[in-house]
């Protein structure tokens, strides 16, 4: 290889590099109703962050690091979140959804009080996000699948939407709020219906749950599908920065 030929390569990889590095990404943190799901051709389990690159143009970078289980307490022990801020930049963006895992009082790793621990960690991400240049958005937790005998679907999340709500508020920060708009896709659905949006098998109806399985808490292909075209539209209304990077 030639002299010329070895210098234009290597332009052209500066190039590129420099391209990539300026791209803007969108992390997503959260837990398993976002994360990626392992073995997608065989296991009928999706996150909604997984089935979100559908309706985004290929100008955008989107780097899901929910991971199943993770609280907003644990996200960051865990070194996660560090893990996102060494490489965070300007004009990126970072989805906030945490919740779920929070509640969990038999796991002190994980718990937080809604109106102390899980507060204040929502306020770090927020402001370490811009700290960045970044823009921080935060979401509430979808609803789980939870229907009393006469029909009523009833949350299960106490205050956590709400002080995601309040700090959304108080730090004037983007807000989808997929508790509202995911209970009232459950309710569209209706009591029987819903069950499309979970994972609900009978023994031996799909190879994946050989024993069968009902999860009113994470989402089918359908559920994950329909959440993120949810998040979407909020998206195009609420943060009109994104809109062209949105198909």
């Amino acid at each position: 290889m030639n002299r010329r030929i070895k210098i234009n390569l290597v332009i052209l990889l500066v190039t590129v590099t420099n391209c990539m590095a300026q791209q803007t990404t969108i992390y997503t943190i959260g837990d398993s109703t976002m994360a990626n799901k392992e073995n997608p051709a065989e296991n009928p389990e999706r996150g909604w962050v997984q089935v979100l690159p559908q309706f985004l143009t290929g100008n955008i970078i989107l780097d899901n690091r929910a991971v199943n289980g993770r609280s907003s307490r644990s996200f960051i022990t865990e070194g996660r979140w560090d893990a996102i801020l060494e490489i965070l930049k300007e004009g990126d963006y970072v989805f906030i959804q945490f919740g779920h895992n929070d509640q969990k009082k038999i796991s002190p790793n994980r718990y937080t009080n809604p109106h102390v621990g899980y507060r204040h960690n929502l306020i770090k991400y927020v402001l370490e996000t811009r700290a960045k240049g970044a823009i921080p958005i935060l979401i509430s937790s979808i609803v789980r699948r939870n229907f009393n005998e006469q029909g009523t679907l009833i949350d299960t999340h106490g205050d956590y939407p709400l002080e995601t709500r309040l700090v959304a508020l108080e730090y004037n920060v983007p807000f989808i709020d997929l508790q509202y708009l995911s209970e009232q896709l459950e309710e569209s659905y209706g009591m029987e219906g819903s069950k499309k949006l979970h994972l609900h098998f009978e023994p031996g109806e799909v190879s994946y749950y050989p024993d069968g399985r009902i999860d009113n808490t994470h989402l089918s292909l359908l559920g994950a599908t329909e959440i993120a075209e949810l998040a979407v539209e909020e998206l195009r209304i609420k943060v009109p920065d994104l809109v062209g990077f949105i198909k």
